[in-house]
């Protein structure tokens, strides 16, 4: 299952939950039950309502208490370290928890870098009232229910103008949110007010590795929409979250790689053989290829082509920089389509082995390590070894 996130009016954390909960309303008695012993949330009440605005219907997700904390001129104050130590000794179950706090610690980066502090030192404000609290244990938790394969986004909405906040009159988006966005698609549609709070942004920072909607044909099966406190001129304050399903005869997933590529023509075999192999060793270059090519005057040079993770092309370019003769380097971030595999080790007569198990359209396949079948006294004795370790593999996984 894969989850599109269109920010039509914006996002904030309760429009979040709110979409989701309309995508998926089965998961509503969960959430009340887990949301009713959530830490720091005394006296809070949450619901869930159904909202029209006269051009699309869905849900809001309310969070109130009684008292003067529900005045704009309130702000509780509530440390990083309080709320992530409450998350830690609380009773939620693991994957809440997990994902709770890798939302709220992005919050806390970003807001240390707007205050130049340690995020250990950070006091969240509004982020860190119980409104908000509430938000993301809430996403949290139907984050961890839907556990999706992918989440993806439209472009966020900057908005325009001034917020008022516990630091004062601040711009929009606020800092702690313009840096929670750096890298993602942006879009200034000239609506003004505040379209991303810190919250929403932090939600799609945590969950939204890529911006675009998959090229891979897929089912659309169902959608939600989310609904804000604002009324927005012309345009429907909501989130909008699309489902899709992959069709069940696709056995492949898939991600984005970068692909980086240069030619080599004056370096020696030698060396260009350690720069590769340096190259290699890279934690996120995922795999080397050369290969000789005809360039200029029909002279003969090494091709090198190198895939590596979306988020890490800048170290890599470095490194081949330093590793290789080349000037200059193409790259480009590539769908692909990946099929799942898994390395089963296995014991045979003739030692141990790694075989590579490969879930195909077709079957399994499996492939064994060539360097750990050993050299053996010829051919047909290797391949002997190899077929061994290979059924063993299969027979061990499927027993």
């Amino acid at each position: 299952m894969e989850l599109h996130l269109d920010l039509v009016g914006g996002i904030a954390g309760d429009m979040f939950v709110a979409a989701i909960l309309d995508l998926r309303s089965d998961l509503e008695e969960g959430l009340m039950n887990v949301l009713s012993y959530a830490p720091m949330l005394e006296g809070v009440s949450c619901r869930i309502v159904s909202h029209d605005d006269g051009i699309l219907t869905g849900r809001r997700f309310l969070v109130e208490r009684p008292g003067p904390d529900t005045t704009h001129e309130h702000h509780h104050h509530a440390a990083w370290r309080d709320i992530r130590a409450a998350l830690s000794a609380s009773s939620l179950d693991a994957e809440t928890t997990h994902h709770a706090i890798g939302i709220f610690s992005l919050l806390a980066d970003a807001e240390a870098r707007v205050h130049g502090t340690a995020a250990e030192a950070v006091e969240f404000h509004e982020v860190g009232a119980w409104d908000s609290i509430a938000d993301i244990v809430a996403a949290a938790y139907l984050i961890a229910q839907l556990d999706a394969t992918r989440w993806t986004s439209s472009a966020a909405p900057l908005g325009s103008g001034r917020v008022r906040t516990a630091h004062g009159i601040l711009p929009v988006p606020a800092p702690a949110t313009a840096l929670l966005l750096e890298g993602l698609p942006t879009i200034d549609d000239g609506i003004p007010g505040e379209r991303v709070t810190p919250t929403g942004s932090a939600i799609l920072r945590y969950l939204c590795k890529q911006e675009t909607i998959s090229p891979q044909p897929r089912r659309l099966v169902a959608s939600g929409y989310g609904f804000g406190t604002r009324k927005l001129p012309g345009i429907s304050n909501c989130v909008r979250v699309i489902c899709f399903e992959s069709r069940a005869t696709d056995v492949a997933g898939s991600d984005r790689v970068a692909v980086l590529e240069f030619e080599i023509d004056d370096q020696t075999g030698e060396d260009l053989a350690q720069g590769i192999e340096n190259l290699r060793a890279h934690k996120d270059v995922l795999d080397v290829v050369q290969m000789p090519v005809f360039g200029k005057k029909g002279r003969m040079m090494t091709g090198v082509r190198i895939l590596a993770r979306p988020d890490a092309v800048a170290q890599v370019v470095a490194l081949a920089f330093d590793e290789t003769t080349t000037i200059g380097i193409r790259h480009a971030i590539v769908d692909r389509m990946i099929l799942p595999r898994e390395i089963i080790e296995t014991d045979t007569a003739s030692g141990s082995a790694h075989v590579k198990l490969v879930k195909r359209p077709s079957g399994q396949t499996a492939k064994a390590e060539a360097s750990d079948i050993g050299n053996g006294p010829g051919a047909a004795e290797r391949q002997r070894r190899r077929q061994v370790a290979e059924a063993a593999a299969k027979t061990g996984k499927q027993s």
